[in-house]
């Protein structure tokens, strides 16, 4: 069964985020911890998480993958910057633990001037405060375009950040196809080659999910612009060859495409047929 979904509401609570999971033809959903923007994070109910955990293992389904904000930025210049990540990483952490086993993903963060090394540091700091041992959730890092100071922008930047986290064991990669497309990765001529570089620097154990998204923009172009599967500069071919990967293909794909329902439920119904599903799971 192929593991595919779209970013979910997270408004209504888990049982109504796993309930519209479903109708979109999902099999797992990405969700944001919170506002994207930053700001405080909504109670969770236990009796909500429990009827999404009853329905989620009633339908067989596994990992789902939450979200950081974006304005979580572990090597920002400004401490108070750094201050809200390191509170909202801690306390999204043990909200994780209600859904146990599941990924929480979070972009690195921009160093914005202060060099790359230093931003480095400062992300792995962060993870070695919050991060612990009893903890069920993997962390993933997310490759990024490259835009402005973005660390992540290559695979030698995260593998520079695990090698400085103590519980390496906790952690994981989450590869954005528009990311790493706009990063200067060729998946689109040289897909094979990619994923052996990846396995090569990080290795293909810590490839934990793929966000699966389409690119406004050409081969380097570091902008970070996502566009509709097979309507970007990647194309409706490569994202076939992506899904088929043997090294890819039982991974979570997570739709971050510029859709509504409708444009998502479209999407999921078009990759599962590709994939060789002819129906909803």
């Amino acid at each position: 069964m192929m593991k595919i979904g779209s970013h979910i509401s997270s408004a209504k609570g888990y049982e109504a985020m796993g309930k519209q999971a479903l109708k979109l033809g999902a099999s797992t959903f990405a969700f944001f911890t919170r506002n994207p923007r930053g700001g405080s994070a909504k109670a969770v109910s236990e009796s909500d998480v429990g009827k999404f955990l009853a329905l989620w293992k009633e339908k067989g389904y596994g990992k789902i993958v939450a979200h950081a904000p974006y304005t979580l930025n572990a090597c920002s210049d400004k401490a108070e910057v750094r201050r809200f990540a390191h509170e909202a990483f801690s306390e999204d952490l043990a909200r994780m633990e209600y859904t146990p086993g599941n990924y929480y993903n979070f972009h690195p963060g921009s160093h914005v001037g202060q060099g790359v090394e230093t931003g480095i540091r400062q992300i792995a700091d962060l993870l070695n405060e919050c991060l612990y041992e009893e903890m069920t959730t993997t962390v993933l890092l997310e490759t990024m375009a490259g835009k402005g100071s973005e660390i992540g922008r290559n695979f030698e930047e995260l593998r520079a950040i695990l090698d400085k986290v103590r519980l390496s064991e906790k952690m994981g990669v989450c590869l954005d196809t528009c990311h790493v497309w706009d990063g200067g990765y060729d998946i689109v001529n040289r897909l094979e080659e990619v994923v052996e570089e990846f396995d090569r620097v990080i290795g293909l154990k810590r490839l934990k999910a793929i966000h699966i998204n389409d690119s406004m923009n050409g081969l380097g172009s570091h902008k970070d612009r996502h566009a509709r599967i097979g309507e970007g500069q990647i194309g409706w071919e490569a994202f076939v060859r992506i899904i088929h990967h043997p090294a890819l293909r039982e991974l979570p794909f997570i739709l971050e495409t510029p859709n509504d329902d409708a444009g998502w439920m479209k999407e999921i119904s078009m990759l599962r047929e590709a994939y060789g599903e002819t129906k909803k799971e």
